[in-house]
């Protein structure tokens, strides 16, 4: 039995597909973020872009979404050596520091709920990031034990 294309592929040799395919969907990168300029350090809030589904935890205009939101980036392998903003679950991250993915990812387990399942997914767990003034933002910091 061969071994599955992340073993044995760097992520500059995926193709398209096999690279969109790492995404488990958790939407933690969806998230309002705000960095510190003195530390450098990166925290989540539970602010969502305003495209995510919250109760769903998924883009309403995924196709569009870069064009839509300013601030939108897309991942892309070019991109690795900046990776450090990804939640430490994120398969890219984890693929990118030498890391396997872990065990509930959908490409092991065969079942796109199993990122939920886990406690990885932000569906239900967040709120629209305009219910919120951005002077206030630092009070939605979030500490989840999986993120």
């Amino acid at each position: 039995m061969s071994k599955p294309f992340w073993e044995t592929k760097s992520l500059k040799e995926m193709t398209e597909i096999e690279w969109e395919s790492l995404c488990d969907g958790c939407a933690q990168c969806c998230l309002q973020k705000l960095e510190f300029e003195d530390t450098g350090e990166v925290e989540y809030t539970r602010l969502a872009c305003r495209l995510l589904d919250t109760e769903t935890g998924h883009c309403r205009n995924y196709e569009n979404r870069l064009s839509l939101v300013s601030d939108c980036l897309k991942i892309n392998p070019e991109d690795i050596d900046e990776f450090k903003w990804l939640p430490a679950s994120c398969a890219y991250r984890r693929l990118s520091e030498g890391k396997t993915l872990p065990e509930w990812h959908p490409l092991i387990t065969g079942d796109r709920n199993s990122v939920s399942a886990a406690g990885y997914s932000v569906k239900g767990r967040v709120i629209p990031e305009d219910w919120v003034s951005p002077d206030d933002w630092e009070e939605h910091i979030i500490h989840w034990v999986k993120l």
